[in-house]
């Protein structure tokens, strides 16, 4: 069964006032996206190891060796994540997960700081996480390109933000910081986050 792109759970126009244009999800969603699934499904059709795998199994069984197939896969699975961590009613911290990041991370605002340190660190590009480590405690990591913390071990992923170029060139330029406050701000679905930490 070959992967495809996944709907996303708001209209394009909807992210708009929140700082992310119809133009940049139908160039982010519609062919980035995209562009890695096609790549994926053709690395599938002609490797039997990989047919019949998850996608989680193909990330997890190709993140020793890196390559095209793991980059793939990889943002593949990052971005499944990152439409879920968008709403149109972002911004808002519910009261359970706002209670567990003031105990781990040392309040609202400094998770705030430091998860915007982690995007704005990450040179070239890669992702900037929250997660929830297996000792039950949560923290902010980021990694290269097309990795998540699936490969690395680090945890299961509360929130995920895209730090490639094309995720904020047309709304905010080369202004990678502006664009993270605002996630942070305005654009997270932390709903979303405080759902996987309480299915944890």
């Amino acid at each position: 069964m070959a992967f495809e792109l996944p709907p996303l759970p708001y209209a394009k126009s909807a992210l708009g006032a929140k700082g992310m244009c119809e133009e940049t999800l139908d160039l982010h969603h519609g062919k980035h996206h995209q562009a890695y699934i096609t790549a994926l499904n053709g690395f599938v059709e002609k490797d039997p190891a990989l047919q019949g795998k998850s996608l989680d199994e193909i990330v997890k069984s190709t993140a020793g060796a890196g390559g095209p197939v793991f980059n793939n896969a990889g943002q593949h699975w990052n971005h499944i994540i990152f439409w879920q961590c968008l709403s149109p009613n972002g911004g808002g911290i519910p009261g359970a997960l706002e209670k567990k990041i003031t105990e781990d991370l040392g309040g609202v605002a400094k998770f705030k700081e430091d998860f915007k340190a982690a995007g704005v660190s990450q040179f070239g590009s890669g992702w900037a996480w929250l997660v929830l480590g297996s000792d039950g405690k949560l923290k902010i990591t980021k990694t290269p390109n097309g990795s998540n913390p699936l490969a690395t071990g680090e945890g299961k992923v509360l929130l995920g933000v895209d730090v490639w170029e094309h995720s904020y060139y047309l709304d905010f330029r080369n202004r990678r910081p502006d664009y993270l406050q605002n996630f942070v701000d305005a654009l997270a679905n932390y709903e979303y986050a405080e759902a996987q930490l309480k299915a944890a």
